[in-house]
């Protein structure tokens, strides 16, 4: 799983690579298409992926560990739509995280996770080998 330069960028649909960082942004780059962009951080907010985490009833889970439970349970429990009723979201994740904080995890963090599990998914994101070299460095 190689989710370590991904970022969440407010205002902007979608997740970013980070290609630099400056005093007054980030230098971040369409996953897809590779085009560069900067954005200032008097404009947006920046979430790397590997900080984010999930309310459990005794500590959090890191989001890694969220998306390597869903691919372990995707033959037996297919990823459903980011556009599920809530009742069948929980259902799902009850299956992935059996002891997630119902009162702290809410209905549009569910969505948010199922939606960047697809996008990360479908660029092979999450069955590439962790970048063994930037860990080295």
């Amino acid at each position: 799983m190689n989710i370590k330069n991904i970022v969440a960028v407010s205002g902007l649909s979608g997740l970013f690579k980070l290609v630099a960082t400056k005093s007054n942004g980030l230098l971040v780059a369409d996953v897809d298409t590779g085009k560069t962009k900067f954005c200032s951080v008097r404009q947006h907010q920046f979430t790397p992926m590997e900080t984010v985490a999930i309310y459990t009833d005794d500590d959090t889970v890191e989001i890694a560990k969220v998306f390597q439970s869903m691919l372990d349970h995707q033959t037996t429990h297919p990823v459903p739509s980011a556009s599920t009723v809530h009742k069948e979201l929980q259902k799902y994740f009850e299956v992935i995280i059996p002891d997630y904080d119902r009162d702290r995890v809410f209905h549009s963090d569910m969505k948010k996770i199922i939606k960047w599990f697809t996008f990360l998914n479908e660029r092979g994101y999450l069955t590439a080998p962790a970048d063994e070299n930037s860990e080295e460095e």
